[in-house]
């Protein structure tokens, strides 16, 4: 007589398979929401680094011509020389182009600037528009 032998399947189910990737696809939403988040925060720390960077190098601007630019001569004035100044002793800032902020905007120069200030530098934020909150508030050298 044969013995039958019963062979005890192991494995996983289709539904314990469905489960486990739910749970690494919710595992990788969570990771992906927060490393995007901490991205953005990141970009708005670069802003202020760029601003202040900005603000240091119009400081010398001043210091050798003895005003900061006007508003029609915007950063601008930094590389190349205003037509009339004879004190201009650039270029300040040392790459070839003006910066852009992480999002890829240009900064603004306004002169004067706000609460007396003789100037002021702003990144629109994330949304590139005015105004806003969290990474779309406006960065302005007048908040540092």
């Amino acid at each position: 007589m044969k013995q039958q032998h019963k062979i005890k399947q192991s494995g996983m189910t289709l539904i314990e398979i469905l489960i486990v990737l739910v749970l690494i696809a919710v595992v990788m939403g969570i990771v992906a929401a927060n490393f995007g988040e901490r991205g953005e925060q990141a970009k708005v720390k670069a802003a202020q680094i760029d601003i202040q960077n900005i603000v240091n190098t119009l400081d010398l601007f001043k210091l050798e011509v003895g005003r900061y630019p006007t508003q029609s001569e915007g950063l601008q004035a930094l590389i190349s020389a205003p037509s009339g100044l004879s004190r201009w002793n650039g270029p300040y800032w040392k790459q070839n182009k003006l910066p852009v902020d992480p999002w890829g905007n240009d900064y603004r120069y306004v002169q004067p600037g706000k609460n007396g200030m003789p100037y002021e530098i702003i990144s629109l934020g994330a949304d590139g528009v005015e105004g806003g909150e969290g990474v779309n508030k406006d960065i302005s050298s007048g908040q540092l």
